[in-house]
This record gives structure tokens, C-alpha cells and sequence, in this order.
């Protein structure tokens, strides 16, 4: 019997991730993490990243949501490896499918009650492109790229991309990214409306940094309100939009940060909001 000691024991190496997540300087920071497939977002990405939409919402301390990606590629879309084919579905499961997936992916990020950037690295394709659009303000990289890659694997959009692109470019503008499914360069991006800043790669993340700590040290309750209402506004009639701007004016002079805001202003100080 040999008194030669054990060998220690060796973890096993495990994988990074799928979705990175930090909260510095009350900014939520989500990360898609896997680049060799360009992000292209699997089913356990997208739950998390709902949950922490939701968390983000929930949480007073977080006032501002940043999404990006690691690599090359924001999001090429679907991962549809493992994927049940058609054939193999029956009426109703596609429907159903694109609700509770794609559909509720995408409002998630319409509906979190703290403003979300995209900061956009790389290829945007499919919901990829519509994560982006979903988001309450765009920065892309200059090697960025948008593409309503759908009909060019014979799809329908899914995502709400019918939805929002329509009014953030128009219908006739839509329509052209949708049928050809040409590849929109941020520049091109950008002069449609659909990316508020294009910057050099490098300055990415310092841009998207700068935008959401000025966020996060804003009104937060009054950023989410009106958030709520430019989202609602393209849906309503005029006198439903009043009604609604009025409502929420109400709700939010209840709020410390209002008082604070009126305060600051009488003595010619600048506001300290809390996000409360």
C-alpha cells in the first residue's frame, strides 16, 4: 500500500455564462455571452434576460438598463438548433410558440419600467435586430449592422418587427427592409431613425456607460411614465393620449423626485433625484 498522498482534487473547467449580468452605478448591465454562435439567443438566454428586465423593474436601486453582447454579432437571431421542424408541430403550437417566446421577449424590453440602451456591436439579425429596435435608445458600433434576414429563409417576421418598424421608419421603409432583407449599415441605421448614435467600436461601451449613468441619475419614476406614454401614443387617439398624459402627470407629482425637481428650480439649484 503506497503512502504517496492523493492527488488534489481538480475542478472540472466550467463554461462562462450565457448572460452576464453587473449592476454599477444603478445601471443593470446585460450581456448576451456566446459569441462563436454570434448570440443568436437560445431559450434559457431569453428567460434570463426576462427575469432580469423584470428585476431591473422591481428594483429601486437599478434606474437604467443596458443591452449588449460579447464578440462580433449583437444577436444573429434564433438559436433554432434543437428546434422542432414544422411538420413535426400541430395548429396552434407555432402560434403559441411565437407568444410566449419571441412576442413576450420582445415586450419584455418594452415594458421594463427603467429606460434600456442598446449598445450594438455587431450584427443585429432577425429579433436580434428587433431586441435593438425594442429598446428605448440605440447605440451602434460603426461595424454594426441591422438585417430583416425573414424572408430570406421564407419566414414571416416574429418579434414584434411589424409592429415596430412601421413606426419607427414608416411603412413603405419597412416594407423595403422586410421583402429584401438586405444588411443596413449603422450609418444607413442611424439616418432612418433607427440608431441614435453611430460610434467608433472602441468607444462603445464608454458611450453606452455615459448615456445610461446620466439616465440613472435622473427622474426614474418620470423617465418610466413617459416612457409609457410615447410607447402607448402611436396606438391611441388624440383625446385617449390626453387623458392618459394627464393621469400620469397626476401620479407622478406624487413622486419625491417631482417635489425635488420643483424644489431645485425655485432655488436655482440643480435637482438631486433619487429615482423614487
Amino acid at each position: 500500500m503506497s503512502d504517496a498522498p492523493e492527488p488534489p482534487d481538480v475542478p472540472e473547467p466550467t463554461e462562462p455564462p450565457d448572460v452576464l449580468h453587473s449592476v454599477e452605478n444603478g445601471v443593470s448591465w446585460i450581456t448576451l455571452n456566446r459569441p462563436r454562435a454570434m448570440n443568436a439567443v437560445t431559450w434559457d438566454q431569453r428567460e434570463r434576460i426576462i427575469a432580469l428586465l423584470a428585476d431591473a423593474s422591481a428594483d429601486p436601486s437599478v434606474r437604467a438598463v443596458v443591452l449588449t453582447a460579447t464578440g462580433r454579432g449583437f444577436c444573429a437571431g434564433a438559436d433554432l438548433r434543437g428546434s422542432p421542424r414544422v411538420g413535426d408541430k400541430v395548429a396552434g403550437d407555432v402560434a403559441r410558440m411565437i407568444r410566449q417566446g419571441a412576442q413576450r421577449f420582445i415586450a419584455a424590453v418594452m415594458d421594463c419600467e427603467k429606460p434600456v440602451i442598446a449598445a450594438v456591436n455587431g450584427t443585429a439579425a432577425g429579433i436580434g435586430a428587433h431586441l435593438a429596435f425594442a429598446c428605448d435608445l440605440v447605440v451602434a458600433a460603426e461595424s454594426a449592422r441591422f438585417v430583416e434576414v425573414f424572408a430570406r429563409r421564407g419566414l414571416v417576421p416574429d418579434g414584434g418587427g411589424a409592429y415596430l418598424l412601421p413606426r419607427l421608419v414608416g411603412p413603405r421603409r419597412a416594407k423595403e427592409l422586410m421583402f429584401f432583407g438586405d444588411a443596413l449599415p449603422a450609418a444607413e441605421a442611424r439616418s432612418m431613425g433607427l440608431v441614435n448614435r453611430v460610434v467608433p467600436p472602441d468607444e462603445l461601451a464608454k458611450t453606452a456607460r455615459e448615456w445610461a449613468e446620466r439616465l440613472a441619475q435622473g427622474p426614474t419614476r418620470a423617465l418610466a411614465l413617459t416612457k409609457q406614454l410615447v410607447n402607448a401614443s402611436l396606438d391611441t387617439d388624440r383625446a385617449t393620449a390626453f387623458a392618459a398624459e394627464a393621469t400620469v402627470q397626476e401620479l407622478n407629482m406624487t413622486t419625491r423626485d417631482a417635489q425635488e425637481g420643483v424644489t431645485s428650480f425655485l432655488e436655482r439649484r440643480e435637482p438631486r433625484y433619487e429615482g423614487r
